[in-house]
């Protein structure tokens, strides 16, 4: 099993920009605590929590004032770390994961291997970008953050769909499920690190 057996980790962020404290439990239940400053992105963390099946508590402080842009990306790098820490050495877990998933006029793909190669194909514009002030052009940035953290190859695609509402709902929820498959531990191969290199 990996060396955090738990699969739970803690981390903290500070910088000139963001203040940032995030607990994860991977086998968790989908319950969120949220608090980044930035009402539209909570929703976002919560129904990513809640689909993933991931506990997660984030309480973010962070340069609202000036854009939302640091807050978003920084809580996607700690949000990766996160998981790197929880996933330990990595044996025994499924590492590819891969949903679609509807919301209402949106489908969105999402394709992930946790296999420590951080790379990003963000692929999910929607005609209008804004939430209110929210631009979900940071969706993308989260996203990027994300990956590098981890250090997870992932693919995000948009189908089809014009609501912004439902566009970033799709891909938060659609990245929740594939990372839940992703990162469940495979009974047949438990004690095994799925890598033909020996290392991930």
């Amino acid at each position: 099993m990996a060396k955090n057996s738990q699969r739970v980790a803690t981390v903290t962020r500070r910088t000139a920009e963001t203040d940032i404290t995030l607990t994860l439990a991977v086998d968790g239940r989908g319950a969120g605590k949220i608090d980044t400053g930035v009402p539209f992105f909570d929703h976002m963390l919560t129904l990513f929590a809640k689909h993933g099946l991931f506990d997660l508590t984030v309480k973010a402080k962070g340069d609202t004032d000036v854009d939302y842009h640091h807050t978003v990306e920084d809580v996607g790098l700690v949000l990766g770390q996160a998981f790197k820490e929880a996933l330990g050495d990595k044996v025994g877990i499924r590492r590819y994961g891969f949903f679609l998933l509807p919301m209402d006029e949106s489908l969105a793909r999402v394709v992930v291997d946790v296999g420590g190669r951080p790379h990003l194909v963000y692929l999910a514009d929607a005609p209008t970008m804004f939430v209110r002030d929210f631009n979900i052009v940071l969706v993308k940035e989260f996203c990027r953050a994300f990956s590098n953290a981890l250090g997870a190859n992932l693919h995000v695609q948009l189908l089809y769909g014009e609501e912004p509402h439902h566009v970033a709902e799709a891909v938060f929820k659609c990245l929740a499920r594939a990372l839940d498959q992703a990162t469940q531990i495979e009974p047949r191969a438990a004690d095994l690190l799925p890598s033909t290199k020996g290392t991930i």
